[in-house]
């Protein structure tokens, strides 16, 4: 079973080229950040043309997240239970379902933009949120993993140089205590392997070349649960998708189970 996870930056602007990818990866469950869509909007007909249902969660704004599975999808959850919300309201920021033998959540965790920001408290108030949502099923016997854009490089080597974010977001003692604290629920980094250079970035800026020059960080995670991780065969960055005119500033993540 091959089980991936992509902040597309907007599906719409992606379609084709996510499209592509399913085909030609053979990825039996997609889970999808910032799709940029409403419900509605979302291409549903054109993945279950390729074999693909789909549980959306998403509102049009700058947030979205979904599940594609063409191995079954039930159990469907919108929404985070417990979510602090911003400035008063709840955001499209995860989705769960379960996909034949493995349950899976699709998470975009808030950016946090700044340090002293508003976002910031929220961000660390979602982990909270998210930790106590996922602690029964990290726990079970069944395959479970929480997939998608953390926003947060979990250690100084997941960034290109420590320093250039010295007091920025994403790297901060915080952020990192609340993945500690997600991985204490009975979690694992699930670390995938990179396809070129020596670490597995999975997202690089737009600007000032940073893909050519390789300035990523790893902030695309998999964190799966005990029965999830020991039938983990083989996970990668597919850098390739990175790649090109029309490409998302994320790669997807590709995670191979023998189950």
């Amino acid at each position: 079973m091959r089980i991936a996870t992509w902040n597309v930056n907007s599906i719409t602007a992606r379609l084709p080229r996510m499209l592509a990818w399913l085909e030609s990866s053979g990825t039996d469950v997609l889970c999808v950040q910032e799709a940029k869509t409403t419900e509605e909007q979302f291409p549903s007909e054109a993945l279950r043309e390729l074999g693909y249902e789909s549980a959306v969660h998403a509102t049009g704004r700058w947030n979205g997240v979904a599940v594609v599975s063409r191995v079954g999808l039930e159990d469907v959850v919108k929404g985070l239970p417990g979510d602090p919300g911003y400035e008063g309201v709840q955001e499209p920021r995860a989705v769960s379902a379960t996909c034949g033998p493995v349950r899976v959540w699709s998470v975009y965790v808030p950016n946090g933009r700044e340090v002293d920001h508003p976002h910031y408290a929220y961000k660390l108030q979602w982990f909270e949120a998210l930790r106590a949502a996922v602690a029964g099923d990290a726990a079970g016997d069944r395959p479970f993993a929480v997939l998608g854009d953390y926003n947060v490089a979990p250690t100084d080597e997941d960034v290109y140089d420590r320093a250039a974010f010295e007091g920025s977001t994403h790297v901060t003692p915080a952020e990192r205590a609340a993945l500690a604290s997600l991985r204490e629920a009975g979690l694992t980094d699930v670390v995938p392997r990179p396809l070129k250079y020596d670490h597995p970035y999975t997202y690089w800026d737009y600007r000032q070349l940073c893909f050519p020059k390789n300035r990523g960080m790893r902030i695309d995670l998999v964190y799966g649960n005990e029965p999830f991780a020991k039938v983990v065969q083989d996970a990668y960055v597919d850098r390739e998708e990175r790649k090109g005119k029309g490409a998302s500033d994320h790669a997807p993540v590709v995670v191979d189970l023998e189950l």
